[in-house]
């Protein structure tokens, strides 16, 4: 057993599960199982309230939710729960099958759009309260983001492809290598289905807006498949984001002396502090305060910044300073600053949209222009962690149940 179980105070009122974990996570309950021996029981608790519970114990930035909001951070000796989680799940995860356990959605037809976190997250959930589920992915194989992005230091694939197992043994039907908004318009969909959830990552790569930056390769197509690219001796990563920190430790792990450039400092990097360490054990060297203004052939030039705090107080605020241009040589410029969803799926269909180019939501997360068209993680919050888009799934399930 792990010890960290015995420190659990069991609390009523748990933080770090009702404030914490975006996916409400039972933790005390589960730590009594754990206790008690009943490992399955926990599984079963576990996967049931978060279908992906064995990659998001991996991968999530647990000193920002459970860790972090645990009541022991008041002595500084909070829980790892984590720690226990990805015990009980792991193994739990090649145990289940899934099941019909209500029939409350029997007889009806619904497609999902991308099978990444919030696909599999959701057809776990509609399959088993009685629907009859199909996923479209642009990929050939299930995962998204968890296949062709995270890469296999931090996540075995193999949980991945036990999902793919588990939904064949279900009768689930994935058709992958279909691009929605393509080949098959969401007004098909909307019209053969009965309910349909845009679940698709953010893949569509924001620009430097920098001259020369076309030189650059963008993180996720070399996160998809990184022996696709020669890399030379020197690899330059821009970025501050947990993108950046795999694209930096799969570069140096294919041999590349690698730096990551980031216009803030440490503290501002949006990645969690455990990536960054992890990356500077892999060698990874870090260069801050430092902002790209053209990528010329053979490097990059920089253009150093600083923190500045406003006469009145209030946030503080990065500024380049002028006159400070230096050139970096560097063999591959890898850029990972942000990622947007791809509207074009709703281009030419009765979705409304706004200015920007985002779907109109109601307070359901469904489109407004359809009755029966719902969006959940990236596509209503933006690039955002695994666990928040199984969150953003478990939302619009819930409102789809109402709605058919």
């Amino acid at each position: 057993m792990n010890n960290e179980a015995l420190r659990c105070l069991l609390c009523k009122k748990p933080k770090c599960s009702l404030q914490g974990c975006p996916v409400h996570t039972p933790i005390p309950e589960c730590m009594l199982l754990y206790r008690q021996g009943k490992l399955d029981e926990a599984g079963e608790l576990l996967i049931r309230n978060n279908p992906l519970t064995a990659v998001t114990s991996q991968v999530c930035d647990w000193k920002i939710f459970c860790y972090g909001h645990c009541v022991l951070n008041v002595k500084q000796i909070p829980v790892r729960w984590y720690e226990i989680e990805q015990e009980i799940s792991r193994d739990y995860l090649f145990k289940y099958r899934l099941e019909r356990r209500t029939e409350e959605l029997s007889g009806k037809k619904v497609a999902l759009v991308g099978a990444g976190p919030v696909g599999l997250a959701a057809a776990f959930w509609l399959y088993e309260a009685g629907a009859d589920v199909t996923l479209f992915d642009a990929n050939e194989r299930m995962g998204g983001v968890l296949r062709y992005g995270i890469p296999a230091f931090r996540l075995d694939k193999k949980y991945v492809d036990a999902f793919e197992r588990m939904f064949a043994d279900a009768g689930i039907t994935f058709r992958g290598g279909v691009e929605v908004g393509k080949e098959l318009t969401l007004d098909q969909l909307s019209a053969v289905y009965d309910a349909v959830l845009i679940g698709a990552g953010a893949e569509k790569p924001a620009t430097l807006r920098i001259p020369g930056e076309e030189k650059a390769v963008q993180a996720l197509p070399f996160l998809k498949d990184p022996s696709a690219f020669e890399l030379g001796k020197k690899v330059i990563v821009i970025g501050g984001g947990n993108v950046a920190m795999d694209a930096c430790r799969t570069a140096r792990r294919l041999g590349a002396e690698t730096w990551v450039y980031y216009r803030k400092t440490f503290e501002n990097m949006p990645a969690n502090p455990l990536e960054v360490e992890e990356a500077k054990e892999d060698g990874v060297q870090f260069k801050v305060f430092q902002a790209p203004v053209e990528v010329k052939e053979g490097g990059v030039v920089f253009r150093d910044c600083e923190n500045v705090v406003p006469e009145d107080g209030g946030r503080v605020i990065t500024r380049i300073i002028e006159g400070t241009d230096h050139f970096v040589e560097c063999d591959t410029l890898i850029t990972a600053i942000s990622e947007t969803p791809d509207f074009g799926l709703f281009q030419g269909s009765a979705a409304v949209l706004g200015e920007d180019g985002w779907p109109i939501l109601d307070e359901s997360q469904r489109v407004r222009g359809y009755p029966n068209v719902w969006v959940a993680g990236d596509f209503c919050l933006g690039p955002k962690s695994v666990v928040e888009a199984v969150a953003s799934a478990r939302i619009a399930v819930d409102k789809m149940k109402e709605g058919l």
